[in-house]
């Protein structure tokens, strides 16, 4: 086994999953897709190896305006709970996930770079762009940067397909004038973001969500390939570092 990991932001796992396989046992913080809230979460410290997450992106995101607009209220920053949480839990290590607009996580004690990755660069079939952050105790950026590196393609597609989003690009389902509903296309793509999202088929099958919240699921999370590639990243950047 790799070690303990705790995951904070965890959503339905897709970025655990990709920890999971490659033998880390991932205890899951909460979220507020299950009802939890990181502002009340405390850690205990010096259990944990490392910490892993993706903290909501909306307040970075290019699509901010129009997720304001529908939540009616501006998207919060949630990297200072990923910072306290880490400072908090004492691991040997920490990987955040984020999109690239996102600032940097600040961290005292730790060395840490960051990485641009494209979905499609290590494997993966969408254009889908994200940064992540790695940081290790008791190291200098330098040397955090020399160990840290993720492996890509040599030769990639150019012809991605486009990012899944949590909307799928799809409607949710509101009234037309005169009060008719407007179907929800969410069951018919949900199969194809599974599919370019790198996970099995009939992944949420039994889960108790509705087909836009299985889209939205799946939307936010980090593609399996991805994933894939930045966990071995982090292997082999701790190697030896496990409590």
């Amino acid at each position: 086994m790799n070690g303990l990991v705790l995951s904070l932001f965890p959503g339905i796992g897709m970025l655990d999953m990709a920890f999971e396989e490659a033998g880390f046992c991932v205890v899951r913080g909460p979220d507020l897709l299950w009802g939890g809230d990181i502002r009340l979460f405390h850690p205990p410290a010096g259990r944990f190896d490392g910490v892993i997450g993706g903290p909501p992106c909306q307040a970075f995101s290019a699509l901010k305006p129009l997720a304001d607009r529908s939540r009616g209220y501006p998207a919060p920053n949630l990297i200072p709970e990923f910072e306290r949480c880490v400072l908090e839990a004492q691991p040997a290590w920490f990987l955040m996930e984020n999109v690239p607009a996102a600032p940097l996580p600040q961290i005292a004690g730790y060395g840490m770079c960051d990485r641009i990755l494209e979905d499609v660069w290590v494997g993966g079939m969408t254009s889908r762009r994200r940064r992540f952050s790695f940081g290790l105790g008791g190291r200098a950026d330098m040397d955090v940067r020399a160990l840290f590196h993720i492996e890509a393609l040599a030769l990639h597609s150019y012809d991605a397909e486009p990012a899944v989003i949590a909307s799928c690009g799809g409607p949710s389902p509101s009234r037309k004038a005169g009060g008719a509903i407007r179907k929800n296309r969410g069951a018919k793509q949900f199969p194809g973001a599974v599919r370019a999202q790198g996970l099995p088929d009939g992944f949420l099958d039994n889960a108790p969500f509705t087909a836009a919240g299985k889209i939205k699921a799946v939307g936010n999370g980090v593609p399996l390939a991805m994933g894939r590639a930045v966990t071995q990243a982090v292997v082999r950047a701790t190697a030896g570092r496990a409590r």
